[in-house]
């Protein structure tokens, strides 16, 4: 593998990656949370694990508050406050079923949790009871990403909820413009809307505003395919992640390929050399200089594949021009 512009990282995961996730300020700062139960910290300038963080079963979720916090939550159904200097755990509470997904408000200071139990609910780490409210959703959480005050939750049977998080009352309620189940998600960096897609090769870019004119910019395209032999095979979309200057968004599958789009012009700007196993999640760092890319095994092929599955891989790519839309001259 060309490892010319990519890094691979020391002492990964024992068992699948299921999220790469970098500090909102420190452009070195990675955490890495697997089903081997771990959350990892990484320096990634010095290809060195800072600390790691055991739980009771598979984590499935973390989330940087700041260079000194993070949070994690996964099947053991509690959400832990990582102290990412001493390797203290504080557990705020927990779900009645699995954490699919976190994410940080930093304007009020709140985790957002999703679970399997068909809630989100808010913590608030500094109270003496961390649980600030709970909404019930109608289906279980998938994913779930927040820009400004736009909490976008994505559910099993399609359903989409989007929130505005100063008044968690009334969501905006949609259904999937993907025929299949939704497998990732990620909210656009100017705010304006958000990607998803599905386990059947699409990827649908949407727009928070429901007006006509917004509407009518939405679409959806078809990727992460492959014709063998005349044979079309489609692979599940795993990951999608937007460039923090340039709005251009990376999307994952589990053909193991990794591809930069540009939504505006709806061109695919690069596709980068396939990893050799599925890559279950991406992540730009708060600069958008490089790429965390987790490579493993997702039990697309069952336990057959698991047989001959390699072990967990994590790479940090350096961006170049490959993120920028053409022409671009700076917002």
């Amino acid at each position: 593998m060309d490892l010319s512009d990519q890094i691979e990282l020391s002492s990964p995961p024992f068992d699948s990656v299921s999220s790469v996730r970098f500090s909102p300020s420190n452009p070195a700062q990675l955490l890495v949370s697997a089903w081997d139960t771990t959350v990892r910290l990484y320096d990634v300038d010095a290809n060195e694990q800072k600390a790691k963080f055991d739980h009771r079963a598979a984590v499935l979720a973390c989330s940087f508050a700041t260079p000194e916090r993070a949070y994690s939550g996964g099947l053991d159904t509690y959400v832990r406050e990582l102290d990412l200097s001493t390797e203290n755990i504080n557990h705020l509470g927990h779900h009645s079923d699995a954490i699919s997904c976190l994410s940080y408000a930093r304007d009020t200071n709140a985790v957002v949790s999703g679970s399997w139990d068909r809630t989100v609910r808010f913590w608030d780490p500094r109270a003496s009871t961390p649980q600030q409210s709970s909404y019930t959703v109608p289906e279980r959480v998938y994913q779930m990403d927040l820009v400004n005050n736009n909490l976008v939750v994505a559910m099993a049977s399609r359903l989409f909820y989007i929130y505005d998080i100063r008044k968690m009352d009334s969501p905006q309620s949609r259904e999937s413009s993907l025929k299949f189940m939704t497998r990732s998600l990620a909210c656009m960096a100017d705010g304006q809307g958000y990607a998803t897609a599905s386990v059947e090769g699409r990827i649908a870019v949407e727009y928070f505003d429901p007006g006509p004119e917004a509407q009518e910019k939405k679409y959806a395209f078809k990727c992460h395919r492959q014709t063998i032999n005349d044979v079309d095979h489609v692979w599940p979309v795993n990951a999608l992640a937007f460039h923090p200057v340039y709005n251009t968004f990376a999307s994952a599958g589990s053909d193991g390929t990794v591809s930069i789009w540009d939504h505006k012009l709806k061109k695919r700007l690069r596709q980068y050399p396939k990893y050799n196993a599925a890559v279950p999640s991406v992540a730009f760092n708060c600069d958008g200089t490089k790429l965390a890319v987790g490579v493993s095994y997702m039990w697309d092929e069952g336990e057959q594949g698991s047989k001959t599955a390699e072990r967990p891989r994590v790479f940090v790519r350096t961006t170049g021009d490959e993120v920028k839309p053409k022409g671009w001259a700076g917002s």
